[in-house]
């Protein structure tokens, strides 16, 4: 008998729910389930460029749970993306961050939100916009 899953935690649930490709013909299309977990360990590695330890310490996994996770993940992008196959997000077992932290990459501010308010259009500090990033 598999080992139950552990609950993973996410920055944010995704905006969207299904991406499919433009073009394709009539309304049934193949789909492949990204579980919410897949898609934030995509997040942090390749949009946010975290290396798998941290990215591991941030959704309570080990890293070898992590890496087999964005790997699969990974697996799921590229067989959609070749196969022009929609893609859904749902499921996992996951829970929400209590904060979010961001940083201001102009003046190396850092601070925290709880999840589910927006992310912030400008740094407290500073008022400098767009150059925000989710730690």
């Amino acid at each position: 008998m598999a080992r139950p899953k552990c609950c993973r935690t996410i920055g944010e649930k995704p905006l969207f729910r299904v991406f499919r490709p433009i073009g394709s013909l009539g309304p049934v299309l193949e789909e492949i389930v990204l579980t919410m977990d897949e898609l934030e360990a995509i997040r942090l590695a390749d949009l946010e460029g975290m290396y798998q330890e941290q990215a591991a310490e941030s959704m309570n996994v080990s890293r070898q749970t992590f890496g087999r996770i964005v790997q699969s993940a990974r697996h799921k992008v590229a067989e959609a993306l070749v196969d022009g196959l929609a893609i859904r997000v749902q499921g996992g077992a996951v829970r929400l961050a209590e904060e979010r932290t961001f940083e201001c990459a102009w003046c190396r501010d850092s601070w925290s939100v709880p999840s589910g308010v927006d992310m912030p259009q400008t740094c407290p500090r500073c008022k400098h916009a767009q150059s925000l990033k989710q730690e």
